[in-house]
């Protein structure tokens, strides 16, 4: 399964900047579940480029211009392939007082404070929130909870919220992107003390999913025995092939996509992103078009069902020993 991923940006300025430093966080991740194998970066002005690692040993590039300028703009291409993966696999829907304990112990603690703590960005609300995690629950089935009272609760709107806004400017307006989606939900799952962090990258909107028009967020949560797993509040999903991922963090702050060191006099400036995710065929030539192939979305959302289902056969398969050990009728 392969994705085509098309990134731009112009930025445009009132009088001239005469010295610029940029950096992007924007080329997807190697790991387990997909493999950039295609990366292209260019800018209108061939100003000097390099690419490197951030502190969080995330792949960027760099892009440094000493010479006068008032607009410059950037591409990047990427060519993704994305493995098949059921994110049910080892999942248990059944409590588990175990993980209970590990998670409230000490050693657990220490080794995910970096992902437990709140960030400015992901304060619990002191208000607004009727949502509580379930004592008899499992942890994967509270987190599923989660991200399905954020969907119902809250509407995808943009341009209400910006990269500033806090939970509760999220809460008191009751809509925002999927930044504010997921910053609510990791604010929510660290009260609840579960390991959580914020996660940048692509989604691709052809089966009708909510996105903004620059790059997507999503939460990866550490579940006990299953390691990080994927939850997109803003379309109610578990991440998988749909979503590309390019960093995480503690929130937005840590996977901005553009940073950047201006000198100029300029009091005006205008910005404009574009991002397009494109299916396509396995066999296609490694080479960047515009073209798209329809359905493909339906195909990975309807294995997403498929995974669902034969997990919840599972979890009742084990429910059913469980009853003929214990001998208890339910």
């Amino acid at each position: 399964m392969e994705y085509t991923i098309k990134y731009k940006a112009k930025n445009s300025y009132e009088t001239e900047v005469t010295d610029a430093l940029w950096q992007f966080l924007i080329a997807p991740q190697d790991n387990e579940s997909q493999k950039l194998r295609l990366a292209e970066f260019k800018n209108s002005l061939n100003a000097a480029t390099e690419e490197s690692t951030n502190s969080l040993n995330f792949n960027i590039y760099r892009v440094i211009q000493r010479k006068a300028f008032k607009s410059i703009e950037f591409e990047a291409n990427f060519i993704v392939r994305k493995e098949e993966v059921n994110p049910f696999s080892a999942l248990d829907s059944i409590y588990n007082a175990e993980h209970y304990e590990l998670i409230n112990s000490l050693d657990f603690r220490i080794t995910h404070e970096q992902f437990l703590n709140a960030t400015e960005l992901t304060q619990f609300p002191k208000t607004g929130i009727n949502f509580e995690f379930e004592e008899n629950r499992s942890v994967f089935d509270n987190l599923q909870q989660l991200n399905n009272w954020l969907f119902s609760n809250f509407k995808f709107k943009q341009q209400v919220t910006d990269t500033r806004s806090t939970t509760e400017d999220f809460v008191s307006r009751g809509a925002g992107v999927c930044q504010d989606f997921t910053h609510l939900f990791l604010a929510i799952a660290r009260h609840n003390k579960i390991p959580t962090r914020y996660t940048s990258g692509y989604l691709h909107q052809g089966n009708g999913y909510k996105g903004d028009s620059q790059m997507h967020a999503w939460a990866e949560c550490y579940i006990p025995e299953k390691g990080w797993l994927g939850f997109d509040p803003t379309n109610n999903l578990i991440a998988l092939e749909n979503h590309i991922k390019v960093a995480h963090g503690k929130d937005y702050s840590d996977c901005a996509p553009i940073k950047g060191v201006l000198y100029t006099s300029s009091s005006t400036n205008t910005t404009e992103y574009s991002v397009e995710v494109f299916a396509r065929e396995e066999n296609a030539p490694d080479v960047f078009t515009q073209s798209q192939s329809q359905g493909f979305g339906k195909r990975a959302n309807q294995q997403q069902l498929d995974f669902q289902m034969q997990w919840q056969q599972q979890q009742q398969q084990q429910q059913q020993q469980l009853r003929e050990q214990s001998g208890t009728i339910f």
